[in-house]
């Protein structure tokens, strides 16, 4: 998926802007390999690759709340 200038579709990003999104949003460096080891171990994708904020959100939840137990 090419970078591009203008709205971001928050359904359908890249590992990169993923880790951008949640870099600004945490106020820390979130790294991309962060993120690709979570589709490594069992974060939801598009069937393109493409990451939906809200499904990976969702996956880091539950997987944190798996952590805790």
């Amino acid at each position: 998926m090419a970078e591009q200038d203008g709205p971001v579709d928050p359904t359908r990003l890249s590992v990169e802007q993923t880790a951008k999104l949640l870099s600004a949003a945490y106020r820390e460096r979130i790294d991309t390999e962060k993120i690709r080891l979570d589709l490594l171990n069992g974060a939801p994708t598009n069937t393109d690759g493409t990451i939906n904020l809200v499904h990976y959100s969702a996956w880091q939840a539950k997987e944190m709340g798996r952590n805790a137990e």
